[in-house]
């Protein structure tokens, strides 16, 4: 993978001013960053191996004058992660961490850009898979390169310190927690606030900062019914375990209408079945593999201990023994807590935001029930952060769907294209006034 990115420019503090100067800054050296962005985007790497992304934004951390050291974090079974640390120091001062996520999808992209991936790969199951960025996470890497350097540029501006982090792992919501368990604050100091952005399906060119709980929570859970096998003639010599599997996905659905206020958000879903190996067999178990959602860490509670009740009733219901009862079993490592912005850090950036990039240009979102580990930075709520969301779609494609009443493509989408240009422009304006802003 062949990637340059050459930043240049300086900027000054005076508010009038230092836009300006951060606006021509991004305008030289937007061919190279949407350059950078292309390659990046033509090459993406699955989680837990981002070995060239990585490296290439080291090098480019590097080139900027920060100190950085490779290979940070260690997941759940001890292998090593692809953590980026970067570390500018400039005197006394608060500490800001600011997160990029490396890793991009098992998907099979269907854009129909010149600079698509063609990347093909290998999932758990043996399978050959595609390979894209359609979560934006290229967008991500781009925009901390065009702050990296342009905060290097910017040193006479702010004070403290600043550690740039290129995150492995996000969509399996597991590269976070690897680098804390891997003594992140320990090894580099404990950052005062953090920030990160993700872009989104609005149009380019604007933000949206959501105070308070922005994202949920995800968690993990696999569940085995177990039945007692026999042949598809004779059901009545066995315990069906695909019946209970059915039943059993029926009556998750009353864990969030009758257990869970109605007030609070919640979501409870079976995203993969497995069982059986011919018509005529009745096996002897069902695998079913779950995601839940929830801003509430006991409505998260609530929910887990519906799954293991609701499995155990189904069980009892159909005359399991008990040496046969379900196999519950949450997956921590798979999964992550709710995304809750400080919302007095994220007053800040609004104000921020609307005084450099303008009012129209900040907009209202909602709250969703997607999931991200940015908050594992956060440090068990003891460190303030907000994750902001930055505009990737073409204004004219968002105003076409809009008046045909169209859904525009999504995050995981196969067709899911940034318009870069205007995206990263936003992105790294709005990320470097941030820094300066926050760093006084």
């Amino acid at each position: 993978m062949k990637l340059q990115c050459v930043l240049a420019g300086c900027c000054v503090l005076a508010v009038p001013v230092m836009a300006q100067d951060v606006t021509s800054f991004v305008d030289r050296q937007l061919p190279g960053l949407v350059t950078t962005y292309k390659a990046l985007h033509a090459a993406p790497e699955l989680s837990h191996h981002e070995v060239k992304t990585s490296a290439f934004v080291a090098e480019e951390l590097r080139k900027a004058g920060y100190t950085v050291t490779e290979r940070v974090g260690r997941y759940y079974d001890g292998s090593q992660a692809y953590g980026v640390v970067g570390v500018l120091k400039n005197g006394a001062g608060p500490t800001l961490l600011i997160r990029a996520d490396m890793d991009a999808l098992p998907v099979t992209e269907a854009t129909g850009l010149p600079y698509a991936s063609k990347v093909r790969s290998t999932n758990p199951a043996g399978q050959e898979v595609g390979v894209m960025h359609a979560c934006g996470h290229d967008i991500h890497v781009t925009t901390l390169i065009g702050v990296a350097r342009a905060m290097a540029e910017l040193k006479g501006k702010w004070h403290g310190t600043l550690m740039l982090v290129g995150q492995p792992s996000e969509e399996t919501i597991d590269g976070a927690k690897a680098m804390m368990d891997d003594h992140l604050y320990e090894r580099f100091g404990k950052p005062d606030m953090a920030i990160a952005l993700h872009d989104a399906a609005f149009s380019a060119g604007q933000v949206a900062v959501v105070p308070g709980p922005a994202l949920a929570s995800s968690t993990s859970i696999d569940v085995v019914m177990r039945g007692i096998g026999s042949h598809g003639s004779a059901p009545e010599a066995g315990k069906d375990p695909i019946m209970m599997a059915g039943e059993f996905i029926t009556q998750l659905q009353t864990i969030v209408s009758r257990s869970v206020p109605p007030q609070q958000p919640a979501v409870v879903t079976v995203g993969q079945i497995h069982g059986g190996t011919k018509r005529n067999i009745i096996p002897d178990e069902v695998k079913l593999e779950l995601t839940t959602r929830a801003y509430s860490e006991d409505v998260r509670q609530t929910i887990i201990a519906g799954v293991k009740r609701t499995a155990k009733g189904v069980a009892i219901a159909a005359g399991v023994p008990e040496d046969h009862m379900p196999i519950v079993t949450v997956l921590e490592h798979e999964s992550t807590p709710a995304t809750i912005n400080d919302p007095a850090l994220s007053e800040r950036l609004q104000k921020l935001f609307a005084a450099k990039l303008g009012a129209e240009h900040v907009i209202e979102v909602k709250p969703i029930m997607g999931s991200e580990d940015f908050g594992f930075f956060g440090d068990g709520g003891k460190i303030p952060y907000v994750i902001f969301w930055l505009g990737a779609d073409d204004p004219k494609q968002v105003a076409e769907y809009r008046t045909k009443g169209l859904q525009l493509p999504s995050l995981h989408s196969d067709h899911f294209a940034p318009l870069p240009e205007p995206a990263l422009r936003t992105g790294i304006t709005a990320m470097t006034d941030a820094a300066v802003g926050l760093l006084q």
